[in-house]
């Protein structure tokens, strides 16, 4: 059996070993835009320009945040939403996104709208592997894991939405005239 002294150098040892690998364990590794208190989230939306109407979506988006940051974050870490104006305009979208990426430093893009603004920043989104999260477009080139792996897409792309009004138009009005522009 050990005797006291024995046990008393056992426990300093121990007691040695955790005090140096204490701080290795606390340090935690998380990529730009992630920490122990804050998430950042970017986002990019025609606050203004000839889309200034959608921009509503990205201002309830930041309503939505700001009630989970009222009820405790996400496991204690706080939502900064960081939404930048594009005008829908493609050159403003990369500006934007490079401000999001580089000064900003967040840790995804969520929901940015329209297909010529998303267009434009999709490679250098995947470049810098920052995930484009729920684009808000109906286009097909943003559901191409293979090429584009950081960029998913939200809504059903535009074929299978007109599909889908076509078929309703023909199950519920089928002696209607149909226009499309």
């Amino acid at each position: 059996m050990p005797s006291r002294r024995e046990n008393l150098a056992a426990l300093a040892m121990f007691a040695a070993g955790v005090l140096v690998t204490a701080p290795a364990l606390a340090q935690k590794k998380y990529d730009p835009g992630a920490s122990d208190t804050e998430i950042k989230i970017g986002n990019i939306m025609p606050y203004s320009g000839p889309a200034s109407s959608y921009g509503v979506i990205g201002k309830t988006e930041a309503a939505y945040f700001r009630m989970i940051n009222d009820h405790g974050g996400i496991n204690g870490r706080k939502i900064n939403f960081i939404s930048y104006d594009d005008a829908y305009s493609p050159p403003k979208a990369i500006e934007q996104a490079r401000k999001l990426v580089e000064s900003d430093e967040v840790l995804l893009i969520f929901q940015p709208l329209g297909t010529p603004s998303n267009s434009a920043i999709m490679k250098y989104m995947n470049a810098k592997k920052v995930p484009q999260l729920f684009v808000a477009s109906g286009g097909t080139k943003f559901g191409d894991p293979k090429n584009f792996p950081w960029t998913m897409g939200f809504q059903p792309n535009y074929q299978s939405e007109g599909r889908i009004y076509a078929k309703y138009i023909r199950d519920h009005f089928p002696n209607s005239k149909i226009a499309v522009f």
